[in-house]
């Protein structure tokens, strides 16, 4: 599996980029979102997800690490495939996905082209427990924030709450609001439990 490719830009639109390293250029697909970020000329570098299949090797490409995580998890879903979950990718962002589905905002997906009903509040459902599971990971590497998170977790468990709940409220609100203070995220914490 490959984790990025980088090189020179040779052609952009906003379905694909084509770029060249080593000598070989790579068609990668990319979502509108990952299209804002690149820049025309000059080095860049595009995290990977490889899909194989039996007629063909296609490359999906992302700007960011979160954009692909997400990507990925949308793939887990039952009944999405890579083009529905760049399309999702193209018309939200990573951050209003994860907070749709902490939410349960079904029609933010259902704004989207070719998702019903159904998949919209599958998505949510599937990925409720992933994307809270995410969030956390993603900040293991930044120390301060997984401070915060812990201290606001042991107030609310201090003051009664039940540990599970907790978690998930503070994961959604550190989400919107990553700058919060721990005394910041208490306070909404009481207000969503």
């Amino acid at each position: 599996m490959y984790e990025y490719i980088e090189g020179r830009i040779i052609e952009k639109s906003p379905a694909y980029v084509v770029i060249e390293t080593g000598g070989i250029g790579y068609l990668i697909n990319i979502s509108v979102n990952t299209y804002s970020k690149l820049t025309e000329s000059g080095i860049k570098r595009i995290y990977i997800h490889q899909v194989i299949r039996e007629d063909a090797h296609i490359l999906f490409g992302f700007a960011e690490r979160e954009e692909r995580t997400i990507f990925r998890l949308l793939l887990s879903v039952s009944g999405i495939g890579a083009n529905t979950a760049r399309i999702i990718l193209s018309s939200l962002t990573s951050l209003e996905i994860t907070n749709a589905v902490l939410e349960g905002d079904v029609r933010a997906f259902q704004s989207i082209k070719g998702i019903g009903l159904k998949t919209a509040q599958r998505i949510i459902v599937d990925l409720k427990d992933k994307v809270g599971k995410g969030v956390k990971t993603d900040e293991l590497f930044m120390p301060e924030r997984n401070t915060i998170r812990e201290e606001a977790l042991s107030a609310l468990v201090a003051l009664g709450f039940v540990k599970n709940q907790a978690e998930k409220v503070i994961g959604s609100i550190m989400v919107k609001n990553p700058l919060y203070t721990v005394e910041e995220v208490v306070k909404q914490a009481l207000k969503m439990l």
